[in-house]
């Protein structure tokens, strides 16, 4: 496994330090990989939701309210637009 160095506020430091103390992480790094794999799987949840809207574009399915969905549906994943 490869090693990483980051710098971080303190303010930071302390947050990621409480997680893993809280005993739901066995170390700070355990934090930082689900945070790293949460990120990942909703990259992945988005870029599918594109490919639909892509498909749907592309076979004339689409209507103006694909694009209020579509803005709906990436605001709930925390994406700004």
């Amino acid at each position: 496994m490869a090693t990483m160095n980051i710098s971080l506020p303190d303010l930071m430091k302390h947050w990621v330090e409480d997680q893993a103390e809280s005993g739901r992480y066995s170390n700070a790094s355990d934090y930082v990989r689900d945070l790293i794999r949460r990120d990942q799987e909703r990259q992945e949840s988005i870029a599918q939701m594109q490919h639909l809207v892509d498909q749907a574009r592309a076979g004339g399915v689409i209507d103006e309210t694909m694009a209020d969905i579509r803005a709906r549906l990436l605001k709930q994943a925390g994406v700004e637009h």
